[in-house]
């Protein structure tokens, strides 16, 4: 079964597919899954003056009991130049007993799909207030992707849009009145984000900034009932997060991650921040705590997401659902 992107995405409803990373984090737990560290090539033209090359060849392979998969996605930064996405792939979806292909996913839509909907389960499990109003910094793929799945999956009534491109924030606005919310676009950053906070109870941050895009904790806008998802900064010189932010969560206990897997090599936010990795919690013995947790004070409750290809594994068991082999 070959699904376009547009057929990938109605197989991956955000709330089902919240459900289905639960279960995932299930399996992890027992033993009964597990995905290898995703392999990186440069690809292109790599030279020794230029050994990046043109774009990067990401695989990442996965397993359960009943299935295994691979996704296939190249990066080209320089693909909007030529009119091209800037990222491409596809997820090869196949049955773990005979190895029989089962479908084939849009990979874009599948990683857009799951990484919003880790952080709208990390939402439903962490946040001390998920029927409040939500800030998204960004307005990329994935923060439509996040405000989507927020919408959908929790009881939301007001968002609040802030980007460096002021017509993208107000076009993912648009898109916010379209599903039923309320929304509004912060024009201006820093003064604008600190006095939204008093009203917010969640924030996502979806940015590939290589600075901070939240006040730092000494600001005195931040409360113990803050939930924040952090998911953009995803290489060691990208940084969404001040540093005493990080560092304030982590000693109350209150630093979650999706996962350990490659954290150390891509939180730009966390290795900036200098933070002891024994101190963050991966996210599936911290769901197993989330009341203990979520009682915590002392910092905002931070949820770093860096990716991990057991998400799109559960993506594939929720499209694949009903298919025979």
């Amino acid at each position: 079964m070959l699904l376009d992107a547009a057929q990938t995405a109605a197989r991956l409803p955000y709330p089902e597919l919240a459900v289905a990373i639960a279960d995932m984090l299930g399996e992890l737990r027992a033993g009964t899954a597990m995905a290898p560290p995703r392999l990186a090539l440069p690809v292109g033209d790599v030279t020794a003056a230029s050994p990046e090359g043109e774009g990067t060849l990401l695989v990442m392979p996965a397993r359960n009991a009943d299935l295994v998969m691979t996704k296939n996605i190249t990066v080209h930064p320089g693909n909007p130049a030529r009119g091209l996405a800037n990222i491409l792939g596809e997820v090869v979806v196949a049955d773990a007993h005979t190895g029989v292909r089962l479908a084939l996913l849009d990979g874009p839509t599948v990683t857009g799909r799951r990484t919003a909907a880790v952080s709208l389960l990390a939402a439903q499990r962490f946040a001390a207030r998920p029927d409040g109003e939500l800030l998204i910094v960004g307005a990329g793929v994935q923060a439509t992707t996040h405000l989507e799945a927020f919408a959908a999956g929790l009881p939301l009534r007001r968002v609040w849009l802030h980007s460096r491109t002021a017509d993208k924030a107000h076009a993912l606005a648009a898109h916010a009145r379209g599903l039923g919310l309320e929304a509004e676009v912060l024009e201006s950053a820093a003064g604008e984000i600190e006095a939204v906070l008093d009203r917010v109870s969640m924030v996502v941050t979806v940015t590939s900034s290589r600075t901070p895009v939240l006040p730092d904790l000494d600001a005195g806008c931040w409360r113990d009932d803050h939930f924040i998802a952090a998911v953009g900064a995803f290489r060691p010189d990208m940084c969404e997060l001040p540093p005493a932010l990080c560092r304030g969560a982590a000693q109350a206990g209150r630093l979650l991650a999706d996962t350990l897997f490659g954290i150390e090599d891509e939180a730009g936010d966390l290795l900036q921040a200098g933070i002891d990795w024994a101190a963050v919690q991966p996210f599936e013995t911290a769901i197993l705590a989330a009341d203990a947790i979520r009682a915590r004070t002392g910092s905002p409750l931070v949820f770093k997401s860096v990716g991990y290809a057991l998400w799109d594994l559960a993506a594939c068991a929720l499209a694949v659902r009903g298919i025979n082999a």
